[in-house]
């Protein structure tokens, strides 16, 4: 095991995987001679050289369009998006070439493509820059989306993706990126569609994804020692295809459900999991689902608007106090 950051974690394993395969390259804004935005392409340029490491124009559905053609040829793009919400430039690529090209031609043209771009608030970048719109994505079959809240997943899920021979959306969340954690040696990938419980506990389930799987962890942890409540927490990994069975059993043993997101609470990733407890767990629920989510506004540019728009800790930890008062838990 090695520690290091989110960051750190992306850097190292898109070298490694461009080492090991001659066909991964990398194209995006700034990524080469500036370094990436967020540095995660720190190096690449000097080491690999303009093939391997292709800085694009402003364009995103130039460079998006370009990467589905490199990849239908048999390369394997990584292309990095500077933020999510630039995304939208590109969603007619993505939704309705990326994601559909390997079924409408019978399966004569794959498209194994990774999208690497991070999304979220906090960051005082405003409205139009700090959404949380994976849920496009995650509704569109043929679309992979992945979101790994700390090191060793974004390891683990980015050999995955590079990997796979399908489109594969990569969210990475901008106040994850300076997390630290153990991260192991080897280039095992992880299994994409699979969650993950990351504490074991009987009193409730907490279930999240992303930045929220890593507030869900340390509320779980902060509670266990304030309040002795054992809380079981369940890291979504993978929003489509979505691991229906491991929150569901989880909610059976537990009886009681809190699910976090980053994103609006209409119509969001949260909805569909409170959905599918709905339908596989219905008879062990002790109280109803509650799901902590952002605000109903466009992100605020003001720091104290911004914070209070954003879900917190205290929200999550509210929210767990009023399910299982709900159910007479006694702490």
């Amino acid at each position: 095991m090695t520690l290091m950051t989110y960051r750190q974690a992306l850097h190292d394993t898109l070298r490694a995987e461009m080492l090991r395969d001659e066909n991964v390259f990398l194209m995006g804004e700034e990524i080469g001679v500036f370094e990436g935005s967020y540095k995660i392409t720190a190096g690449m340029l000097e080491e690999f050289g303009p093939k391997r490491v292709r800085d694009t124009p402003i364009a995103e559905e130039g460079f998006t369009g370009a990467a589905i053609g490199a990849a239908m040829v048999g390369l394997r793009p990584v292309v990095e998006i500077m933020t999510i919400n630039f995304s939208l430039l590109a969603l007619d690529q993505i939704v309705n070439h990326a994601a559909k090209i390997y079924g409408m031609f019978g399966g004569q043209a794959k498209v194994p493509m990774v999208i690497r771009t991070p999304g979220g608030g906090g960051q005082q970048l405003g409205a139009t820059h700090s959404q949380n719109i994976e849920l496009y994505y995650s509704f569109v079959p043929g679309m992979k989306v992945v979101a790994p809240s700390n090191p060793a997943d974004a390891k683990a899920l980015l050999l995955a993706a590079i990997r796979d021979d399908d489109p594969v959306l990569f969210l990475e969340n901008l106040g994850l990126y300076n997390t630290k954690g153990e991260v192991p040696e080897g280039d095992e990938p992880a299994e994409i569609g699979k969650a993950k419980i990351t504490r074991e506990g009987k009193d409730l389930t907490l279930i999240g994804y992303s930045r929220m799987a890593h507030v869900a962890q340390e509320v779980a942890e902060e509670l266990a020692e304030s309040e002795g409540l054992d809380i079981e927490v369940v890291d979504l990994r993978s929003l489509r295809p979505l691991d229906r069975e491991t929150f569901i059993e989880s909610v059976k043993k537990t009886h009681a459900a809190v699910i976090l997101e980053d994103d609006w609470l209409t119509y969001g990733i949260g909805a569909e999991v409170a959905a599918s407890i709905s339908d596989g767990a219905f008879d062990y629920l002790d109280a109803p689902v509650r799901r902590v989510a952002m605000a109903e506004v466009p992100m605020p540019y003001a720091k104290p608007l911004e914070t209070a728009a954003l879900p917190s800790a205290d929200d999550v930890k509210n929210a767990i106090r009023q399910t299982l008062d709900a159910v007479g838990h006694r702490r």
